[in-house]
């Protein structure tokens, strides 16, 4: 199954205890690459999460925001810092004596700093927690592996097309290519003619000649090994594995070849199917930078 790297989900898990929502999204990158955001307190999940998610995804830059509301919060006790409220209380009385304003009791001042005051709360149940964050985390790939299942298929359907239109383009080649030998064959005469008037030609000169220039031109093995590239890219869109490294590795082969025939064309009919061919390759190319 061809998959995209682009992809987008999004999950809440609901229960007494807690409210958890988890957004996963991804874009292209040669590797997996992880990274996740947490709630503060709750960064023991993120290992969990990466693990988890590297299961389904093998490439690709993956982000993951994770919201944690702990509905039991008022379970939690409100205690004073005897320490930091001692130094806030000092630093404001040596303010208002040195510059004689009126500090009065102080406790609303001190209240303004967070750090003042502690809250506990009981300890975190670790592992339930991972369980239903992983819980949210689940649902949120089954959107997301979604999303990038339909764009893959997309994906898919263009690289086909273009593969089909190479395909037309090498039928075009290996059809022309005969006919430019003839062609030569023909202008040879007329060139010896024009310049011998009418002498005898030596027939076989000239087939030798020609048989030279054929040679030279002969792109039939080019195009063997650029339809047997298209097949494998075939074959490759029907596999369940992620296939992006070898499409690349193969794009690569197929625009070697049509290089190769690039250079030895002679004909300007040709030429302009080359030219056609480089250019779906490079569109290929672009397509699969995107597939996993």
């Amino acid at each position: 199954m061809i998959r995209s790297m682009t992809g987008y989900g999004r999950a809440v898990e609901i229960s007494p205890e807690m409210t958890v929502t988890v957004e996963i999204k991804s874009v292209n990158h040669r590797f997996f690459e992880f990274s996740c955001r947490t709630t503060r307190g709750y960064a023991f999940v993120e290992e969990k999460l990466k693990t988890f998610i590297n299961r389904y995804i093998s490439r690709g830059k993956v982000d993951c925001f994770v919201q944690i509301e702990d509905l039991a919060a008022e379970n939690g006790v409100v205690s004073v810092n005897p320490a930091m409220a001692a130094g806030y209380y000092n630093a404001l009385k040596e303010l208002s004596e040195t510059y004689g304003l009126k500090m009065g009791d102080g406790v609303e001042l001190l209240a303004c700093h967070s750090d003042v005051f502690e809250i506990r709360k009981p300890p975190a149940d670790e592992e339930k927690i991972c369980a239903f964050v992983l819980g949210a985390a689940e649902k949120a790939l089954e959107s997301f592996l979604e999303m990038r299942r339909v764009e893959g298929e997309k994906l898919k359907a263009d690289v086909l097309g273009r593969a089909d239109a190479i395909l037309e383009s090498v039928a075009f080649v290996e059809a022309r290519s005969p006919q430019t030998v003839a062609e030569y064959n023909e202008k040879l005469k007329a060139r010896i003619a024009e310049l011998i008037g009418d002498t005898p030609v030596d027939e076989g000169r000239l087939l030798t000649e020609a048989a030279i220039f054929a040679d030279k031109i002969a792109v039939a093995e080019e195009t063997v090994r650029l339809r047997s590239h298209i097949e494998q890219l075939r074959h490759f869109f029907e596999l369940e594995e992620p296939v992006g490294r070898k499409l690349d590795f193969l794009v690569q082969e197929i625009n070697r070849e049509a290089n190769t025939i690039g250079s030895k064309a002679s004909d300007i009919e040709i030429a302009r199917q080359v030219i056609e061919i480089k250019s779906e390759v490079e569109k290929i190319r672009e397509q699969i930078q995107n597939i996993e």
